[in-house]
């Protein structure tokens, strides 16, 4: 399996409120108009499929302070880390997924559906075993022979 088709959540609980307001001004080098074009209640799915991390992590990070104790949007921020090679910041996400009350379920962009505490576990398991970094990192990485 992929990891853009691991668990991109793409329906939650609490959707992303399209009436956020953008900021004028660029925000980690994402324009306003970039976030304009993420889509509302997706939880930036379709942003972090695309490999735009930057655009995902802005949309997420908002959504974020607007509700830490969202597990869907604490999913995804945690991937949008991870992709960007931020593991200890995704570890957090992931961590914080797990740990909150509300235990929600989410389809996942393979079509499955599963809760989102049992995604978080998912999620930091494959963070340890680097399935999150690239292809080419994870070749190049050493092992112990006997």
């Amino acid at each position: 399996m992929s990891v853009t088709a691991f668990a991109i959540a793409l329906v939650a609980a609490t959707p992303l409120a399209a009436t956020t307001p953008l900021a004028a001004t660029a925000q980690n080098g994402v324009s306003a108009a970039q976030l304009q074009s993420a889509p509302a209640g997706e939880l930036a799915a379709q942003t972090l499929a695309a490999g735009r991390e930057d655009e995902a992590l802005a949309v997420l990070q908002r959504a974020a302070a607007a509700d830490p104790h969202d597990p869907a949007v604490l999913i995804n921020l945690g991937i949008a880390y991870a992709h960007k090679g931020e593991e200890a910041k995704a570890r957090t996400a992931f961590e914080a997924a797990l740990t909150c009350h509300e235990v929600i379920e989410l389809d996942t962009a393979d079509g499955t559906a599963t809760d989102s505490r049992r995604l978080a576990r998912k999620a930091l398991r494959m963070l340890e075993r680097g399935a999150f970094r690239p292809e080419s990192a994870r070749t190049e990485q050493l092992t112990y022979r006997d």
